[in-house]
């Protein structure tokens, strides 16, 4: 016997699954406040990286118009390592606040709270000591080169460290050698380095061959999930490769071409993507920068969706709705690992966005 007209619309609302009411707001950025003001009335430069430690500190790494480390913390935005706009190699060993970067790129918290940053054109991984304030060198010898494999991270050469990025276990930190196309991997209990993709060529790799065999476009990020697969990001080469964890590699995401699209993964295009992380639920987010978006690979699926951004360059919020802001350039996207709630480097907007999931 078919229900009252007036129970039919109560038992669609009873049995009907919820909707996902994500929000987007501004964390931080977009202002011309100085330091020690209310985050999000705060200036920011060129805001690459984002990472979060177990106080609930929100770090932020400006690239090469900024050049500092940056945290939220205690309801303010405050400069801990770096001077605004003074490149550099220098103040080792110091207080942070006297320390010189050039380019960081990226950044993550390590054991112990340490924040290892990508000091992207001085070649070489950095720490931040948040007990002591310091920083000091960690790998790399600052001289641009190639070398180093088997032996102590500290004496290897690197071309230009785009992105750091630990497994969730934090034994290994890997390390994206843009300029010798390379993925690099530093075991954090003996400080040896060796690599964990590419040959140092350029190319497209085969599917289903040794990752160190193989060559690589240009990687500029890169991310492992717990199952230890390490996702591969290319700008250039505008596609997402995976390395499982027995060493094969194969391109999973992105036509090889710049162009925007969604839908099966391998018939996507990106543009210029720089930036990605894993989900909470094994999926992986991207910065397609130069689309203006932030997109989702589903590796059980094999499709490729959009999650923020409208593909239109601008700096609207769309009303709160994720899918109607608009970015500029986003450089980075990050998980807060206790709330899930998705982070986005605005980079040329001076701004970190979070989309709060309801």
């Amino acid at each position: 016997m078919p229900y009252p007209r007036a129970i039919a619309p109560l038992l669609v609302l009873l049995f009907a699954s919820p909707a996902w009411a994500d929000m987007i707001a501004l964390v931080a950025g977009g202002g011309d406040g100085p330091d020690g003001t209310e985050p999000t009335t705060a200036k920011l430069l060129q805001p690459f990286g984002v990472d979060f430690d177990a106080r609930g500190t929100t770090y932020i790494v400006e690239m090469a118009k900024g050049e500092r480390l940056r945290a939220v913390t205690g309801g303010k935005l405050v400069t801990l390592a770096g001077t605004e706009g003074k490149k550099g190699g220098e103040g080792d060993g110091g207080p942070a606040a006297r320390a010189t970067f050039n380019g960081m790129h990226s950044l993550a918290v390590g054991p112990g709270g340490t924040v290892y940053l990508a000091d992207t054109w001085n070649n070489r991984v950095r720490v931040f000591d948040p007990e002591a304030g310091t920083v000091k060198a960690f790998a790399g010898t600052g001289t641009k080169g190639f070398s180093g494999d088997g032996g102590p991270a500290k004496d290897a050469k690197f071309g230009g460290v785009f992105c750091v990025a630990f497994d969730p276990a934090q034994k290994n930190l890997y390390v994206t050698d843009l300029d010798n196309r390379r993925i690099r991997k530093i075991d954090m209990k003996t400080q040896t380095v060796t690599t964990a993709a590419g040959n140092g060529e350029k190319g497209v790799p085969k599917d289903g061959e040794n990752a160190r065999t193989q060559p690589l476009v240009d990687p500029r990020a890169h991310a492992v999930d717990r199952d230890g697969n390490l996702w591969v990001l290319e700008r250039g080469g505008h596609a997402l490769r995976v390395v499982d964890p027995k060493g094969t590699i194969r391109t999973v995401a992105g036509t090889g071409k710049a162009g925007r699209g969604t839908g099966p993964a391998l018939e996507a295009a990106m543009n210029g993507p720089k930036h990605l992380c894993v989900d909470k639920d094994g999926t992986v987010l991207i910065a397609d920068t130069e689309n203006h978006r932030i997109v989702r690979f589903d590796p059980k699926a094999s499709t490729l969706t959009a999650v923020a951004g409208t593909g239109k360059k601008g700096n609207s919020l769309g009303g709160g709705d994720p899918l109607k802001a608009e970015f500029n350039q986003p450089h980075g996207v990050t998980v807060h690992p206790k709330t899930g709630d998705i982070y986005i480097s605005d980079a040329n907007n001076g701004r970190v966005l979070k989309i709060t999931r309801e």
